[in-house]
């Protein structure tokens, strides 16, 4: 027996081998492990997939929607009534901060006039009086120093005498017959009124012809 005998005996015994070795209905390409783990893997990608938006349906989505859009109407509806409010309120405490300086005075000014009433008779009573011309003088002069200080701080006297009586900024403290004049009209004051800048701080005391 030569070496190519040898090798021819060799081959058929390692195949016959082989053979014995597997299972008669086995087929190594159908029993790769690789191939049924890649099929379990893919059914359970399958089984795990979810719809969009986390299962969430189209109507829910169109009303979560609807609910958001309102949500933020309401929110922009009450920012604009807050900044209305604030811009109120700024103009308001404006106003009442320039109100208070302008009539800051008032109070002062309040509490000085019966020193100017006092100036007013005094001046009636030396003016009757012919001996005392200088001391008129004297006294006229204070008056109109005075009344040109609380003038500079916008004081200004109420129009009385002969003027339709108006409840707004006279007191009538009595009603008088008087001929030839007309009714409801202002024949004497007895006690003058003042304004303060355009504001009212004491009406005037007069006599009204009824």
């Amino acid at each position: 027996m030569n070496f190519e005998d040898l090798k021819d005996l060799k081959d058929v015994s390692d195949e016959k081998e082989l053979n014995e070795t597997l299972p008669e209905d086995s087929n190594p390409e159908e029993n790769r492990p690789e191939d049924g783990a890649k099929e379990e893997q893919d059914s359970a990608c399958k089984e795990g997939e979810e719809t969009p938006a986390e299962g969430k349906t189209y109507q829910d989505l169109k009303e979560r929607v609807e609910k958001l859009e309102q949500e933020k109407a309401e929110l922009i509806n009450l920012s604009q009534r807050v900044q209305a409010d604030f811009d109120n309120f700024r103009r308001r405490t404006r106003g009442e901060k320039e109100e208070l300086i302008k009539y800051a005075s008032e109070d002062l000014i309040t509490k000085l006039l019966p020193v100017l009433d006092n100036f007013e008779r005094a001046l009636a009573a030396a003016r009757d009086q012919s001996e005392g011309k200088s001391y008129y003088e004297g006294v006229e002069m204070i008056y109109r120093q005075f009344y040109q200080v609380l003038s500079n701080e916008g004081l200004e006297v109420v129009e009385s005498l002969g003027c339709p009586f108006d409840p707004n900024c006279h007191e009538a403290v009595m009603l008088v017959e008087k001929e030839d004049t007309p009714k409801d009209t202002v024949v004497e004051e007895l006690q003058k009124g003042y304004r303060l800048k355009g504001k009212l701080i004491r009406p005037s005391m007069v006599k009204v012809a009824k």
